[in-house]
């Protein structure tokens, strides 16, 4: 029977939810997750460093019975000896792949913002105090939702390495890092030794801006079309003032900064009188999350364009500026606004 489809599109398919063994293993990893701290500082020691064998120790143990078996059924003398020998290198495997990872110390640096749906950036700091550390492996817990390649690297003696993971926000807002493990199975791959922490950083994640928004309002046309009639008429500077903080390069007078030295930024009475306001009620869309969308494109427009621009959202204000900090001012305010 050929399914029924929509007029209005492909419909999305809907999420199954987990059960069977997957549903335990997310069960038993959110119960583990809850029992350890949040920290953005991790040191790895006795009490939070775990080790099993692998698969590959599985079968390394599984020959070494068999060994043993036919040295005990055929008295092999050098049988039993090269069965103990090997037993022996499988302990201070063990005890090697533990000492790889205990001592460590993991540190997550502040993350940057970003827009939804683009992937966040993560950078852990591997601070090493004692020998050299190779065979180190980053990962998120969660490989289902937040990808399973994990981050190789070695940890010099007495020195730090750098580490870089990337996850994707879903949606805008505050999302919280997830949980990553530290793992090695250095040196013959028979263990496996590893931690999980819990870091406490948060990312926010931007609204997406709409794909092809409107042009900005009258307002700021207006306001653009003056300015670019000042900058082809060539009109004298009324003046010149200290460089603020959120000044465009363009509105810096280099000639005047070559001869004094001083950063300076040019002020005419067009431009300071001049700004744009990026209203809430005057997007002319209706739901939150599409007008976020267009003020985050508006915004990104306005900053093209060398607009001022501030930013009105019900019960929240943000004055006209410009700059790298004032966009990023914007943006944070966008995602963070929770409703009317």
């Amino acid at each position: 029977m050929t399914p029924l489809r929509s007029t209005f599109g492909p419909a999305e398919p809907v999420p199954r939810q987990p059960h069977g063994l997957p549903w335990v293993r997310q069960r038993f990893r959110a119960w583990w997750q809850a029992r350890l701290p949040l920290t953005d500082q991790w040191a790895l020691g006795q009490r939070n460093v775990y080790i099993l064998p692998t698969r590959a120790g599985l079968m390394f143990a599984l020959t070494l019975v068999v060994m043993l078996l036919a040295s005990i059924n055929y008295q092999l003398n050098l049988g039993y000896a090269l069965t103990f020998l090997l037993a022996g290198a499988g302990l201070v495997s063990m005890h090697l792949t533990h000492g790889n990872l205990s001592g460590l110390t993991l540190h997550l640096r502040p993350v940057a913002s970003g827009f939804a749906g683009q992937p966040a950036m993560l950078e852990v700091v591997v601070h090493n105090p004692g020998r050299q550390r190779h065979g180190l492996a980053l990962r998120f817990d969660d490989r289902a939702h937040h990808g399973g390649h994990p981050a190789l690297c070695d940890a010099p003696a007495g020195g730090e390495t750098h580490v870089q993971l990337s996850f994707t926000p879903p949606h805008r807002g505050w999302h919280r890092v997830p949980a990553l493990v530290l793992e090695t199975d250095y040196p013959f791959g028979l263990f496996r030794a590893w931690s999980v922490w819990r870091p406490a950083g948060r990312v926010l994640a931007w609204p997406v801006p709409e794909a092809a928004p409107p042009p900005l309002p009258a307002q700021g046309a207006a306001a653009g079309d003056e300015r670019a009639a000042q900058r082809r008429s060539g009109s004298e500077l009324d003046g010149v003032r200290p460089f603020r903080r959120g000044d465009s390069l363009r509105q810096v007078a280099w000639k005047k900064v070559a001869s004094s030295g001083e950063l300076v930024s040019r002020e005419t009475a067009g431009l300071a009188s001049r700004s744009l306001w990026l209203d809430w009620a005057e997007t002319g869309l209706s739901g939150t999350e599409p007008r976020l969308a267009r003020l985050a494109a508006w915004m990104l427009q306005a900053e093209r364009a060398g607009i001022d621009c501030g930013l009105r959202l019900p019960g929240r204000e943000l004055p006209p500026r410009q700059g790298e900090a004032h966009r990023r001012a914007a943006l944070d305010l966008l995602a963070e606004w929770s409703g009317a």
